[in-house]
């Protein structure tokens, strides 16, 4: 039986039309594909680690918030603070002071009760520090209502919360523009800047709530609330994006592919060189 020409449609068809690649062109190829292979590895490893280490945050975060609050950290422990962020945030904690409520700064906010303002009040500790105390939420129609009068004189308070880390430099996609009575982020050194305050805390507290919100507010938010309600504490949101497992999943999945593929050729490569 004939054997079918090299450059027909049958022998090509089969794959006995082709030439094995140079030796040159399958190294170059055969080290793209281990490059790749390799990278792909180190990326799916490196989210396993991301995806421990996010499990491991999310049990110390819940261990924090429902721990017995703890005393505020005072300015010796500030710098500690700044070079550790991660074993503070979250924190329960308690401090006392007076609320200075003519200095009183509404941030931005998007929440479950809907868009409007974070009540940022500086706080006058007993020994003469400032930490901003974030009181809750009002609605965007309600900035300037009977919420904002203060007690008088102002009292001596203690207060309890989680302790929240500044965040500085505005938003992603928008800065604090002080001048404008503009604020987009909490960020206390620009509050306490702009309103002439130190020395402040890197940090500022959450306000925890005398009483959960009502579940029916946040299933169709109004656009105004009760006075007396105002502002809203307790909307803290403590959810950790956890997207890892997918990733993980994606940059193996990749690397089995190149591998497939590498072991193909390499097999192609071995057939057309035996049938030469």
């Amino acid at each position: 039986m004939l054997k079918p020409n090299a450059s027909s449609p049958a022998a090509r068809a089969d794959g006995r039309g082709r030439r094995p690649m140079r030796m040159t062109a399958l190294i170059i190829w055969g080290l793209l594909a281990l490059t790749a292979f390799c990278g792909f590895i180190a990326l799916g490893v490196w989210q396993a680690e991301r995806r421990v280490w996010k499990h491991e945050l999310v049990e110390r975060v819940e261990a924090r918030i429902q721990a017995p609050a703890t005393a505020a950290p005072a300015q010796s422990a500030w710098a500690d603070v700044l070079a550790a962020p991660q074993d503070y945030e979250y924190l329960r904690v308690k401090l006392e002071g007076r609320l200075r409520y003519d200095q009183t700064t509404l941030v931005e906010a998007n929440t479950v009760l809907g868009r409007g303002y974070w009540v940022m009040t500086p706080l006058q500790t007993p020994e003469d520090d400032i930490v901003f105390i974030n009181r809750g939420f009002v609605p965007r129609a309600q900035p300037n209502d009977s919420w904002r009068d203060a007690p008088t004189p102002a009292q001596a308070l203690s207060l309890t919360g989680l302790l929240r880390l500044s965040e500085p430099e505005g938003t992603f996609l928008r800065s604090n523009e002080p001048a404008q009575g503009l604020w987009y982020s909490r960020d206390v050194e620009q509050l306490a800047s702009y309103l002439g305050l130190k020395p402040v805390a890197p940090y500022f507290i959450d306000v925890q709530a005398q009483k959960p919100v009502p579940p029916e507010l946040t299933i169709e938010p109004p656009t105004r609330l009760p006075n007396e309600m105002l502002p809203v504490a307790g909307l803290t949101v403590i959810k950790f994006p956890d997207n890892h497992l997918m990733y993980m999943l994606t940059w193996f999945g990749l690397a089995i592919m190149v591998a497939a593929a590498s072991a193909y050729v390499i097999r192609e490569e071995y057939r057309l060189r035996r049938s030469r």
